[in-house]
């Protein structure tokens, strides 16, 4: 008995003459390539969003001389950063009656703990999707190779029924057996990459909202030393 060869040995003509389970296996690695580039182009305007509103929002608290003033500078834009800002104006207002018979220690304190949990909560918002370019980046080779190895036992149950060892009859089998492999391959390193590119601009998105949040908390700071001198002197140095 003679095989029937596969005249068309493009990716295409490939794909078309593989097993049933070789085309399931590159139909999900193009789906996960195709979901790495999805995410590549959402989270890279969604992070250089962010990173200009934390930055902008980072240079009003750095120039501004009270609370009061950051609060006027950032108005209602939105954003982690004036979310810092409203978040220590709430705390001090709620605190404004013990202000009166007790030090601030306390509210410097709940100050960094309401902003600790906001940098958390931006940097876990900012995150989202990134593991899965981990996932793609990990598995998507090893799906590749598991289609191969489908792949290849098929061709040699091919050669057995051809009873032939001629390569004519070799190759296009182990050929679509390997572009699995070849595909897992295309659908890996990019998730790789995109994802260690992302993981750097996300530390530096943190940087900026760190910076932010020590500028607020130096504001608090501030605010409350002018409680304790002459309010001639408080408003001189405002």
């Amino acid at each position: 008995m003679a095989l029937t060869l596969p005249h068309d040995l493009s990716p295409w003509g490939m794909f078309m003459n593989a097993d049933i389970v070789v085309k399931a296996v590159m139909v999900g690695l193009s789906f996960a390539s195709l979901v790495t580039w999805t995410i590549w182009l959402a989270k890279s305007l969604e992070i250089l969003g962010g990173k200009l509103k934390a930055r902008r929002a980072a240079n009003a608290i750095g120039n501004a001389a009270t609370l009061m003033q950051a609060g006027r500078a950032l108005g209602h834009s939105g954003g982690p950063g004036a979310l810092l800002v409203r978040a220590a104006e709430e705390e001090r207002a709620l605190s404004a009656g013990a202000l009166d018979h007790i030090s601030g220690d306390g509210l410097k304190e709940r100050v960094t703990s309401r902003l600790s949990r906001i940098e958390a909560a931006a940097s876990r918002r900012m995150s989202r999707g990134t593991g899965l370019l981990a996932t793609i980046g990990s598995t998507a080779p090893f799906v590749g190779l598991f289609g191969t190895v489908w792949g290849i036992m098929n061709a040699f149950i091919g050669i057995s029924q051809a009873q032939t060892t001629n390569l004519a009859v070799v190759a296009p089998g182990i050929a679509e057996a390997l572009l699995a492999t070849a595909m897992g391959l295309v659908a890996a390193i990019p998730a790789v990459v995109i994802y260690n590119v992302f993981a750097r601009s996300i530390a530096g998105y943190r940087q900026i909202l760190a910076d932010a949040s020590a500028g607020v908390e130096r504001l608090v700071s501030r605010d409350l030393d002018f409680r304790t001198v002459p309010p001639a002197t408080a408003l001189a140095a405002e």
